[in-house]
């Protein structure tokens, strides 16, 4: 299968079959996809929590509308991003870029004061929403792997994310939950979206040609 037709076979599952699990190594790709993927400035301002443990799982269900992917999927991936830019962490990114690239450059040094002298100051809240945003990029490639390896997901926006960061104990971290991904395999037989036709806008009315 092309990436494209991935893309098609790949839905919203809703339903999963809590017997089958996810290889380790096709978990991997997908957490690694998304540790490579883009973010603003590099900052990578989010980090993704894998829970397999069942009674966690159990709790975020149930703040989470009762969803049944969550406790029925073989991981689950939540995104959470941070809950403020801070100095100490926008110098921790560029400290690491340093180190790995072994050299510092009058640009970059340059980029890191701008940030330095611009993030902290805004409200909090306004460089949560950044954040999340930026985790919403994560996201995404996640989708993309996850079809790549054929395996199922289902992002979720539908839960509690106060309670969510309580059972996660994400504040005392920094961090705030922002998105959810079970990642698994269908359950065919009890799935009623599996056998519907993908609907999308035509490409027509979906995509501008500016030449």
């Amino acid at each position: 299968m092309t990436l494209i037709e991935k893309l098609q076979w790949r839905y919203a599952t809703k339903k999963m079959d809590p017997t089958k699990i996810v290889s380790s190594e096709k978990v991997g790709q997908i957490l690694e996809a998304v540790r490579l993927t883009a973010s603003s400035s590099g900052l990578q301002p989010y980090e993704v929590i894998v829970i397999t443990n069942k009674d966690i799982r159990q709790k975020i269900r149930e703040a989470a509308n009762n969803q049944s992917q969550i406790t029925d999927c073989s991981h689950l991936l939540v995104f959470a991003a941070w809950d403020n830019y801070t100095a100490e962490r926008i110098n921790a990114a560029f400290d690491m870029t340093e180190t790995i690239r072994n050299f510092k450059s009058e640009s970059g040094t340059a980029y890191r004061q701008m940030l330095l002298n611009s993030y902290p100051a805004r409200d909090a809240e306004v460089n949560f929403t950044h954040a999340a945003k930026q985790a919403y990029i994560g996201l995404g490639t996640a989708l993309i792997a996850a079809a790549d390896g054929q395996v199922d997901c289902t992002p979720m926006e539908g839960f509690n994310p106060t309670a969510v960061d309580e059972i996660l104990e994400l504040h005392a971290k920094g961090l705030r939950s922002v998105v959810m991904l079970p990642v698994g395999y269908r359950k065919a037989d009890e799935d009623w979206l599996m056998n519907l036709k993908k609907v999308r806008r035509p490409k027509e009315q979906f995509i501008t040609w500016i030449q």
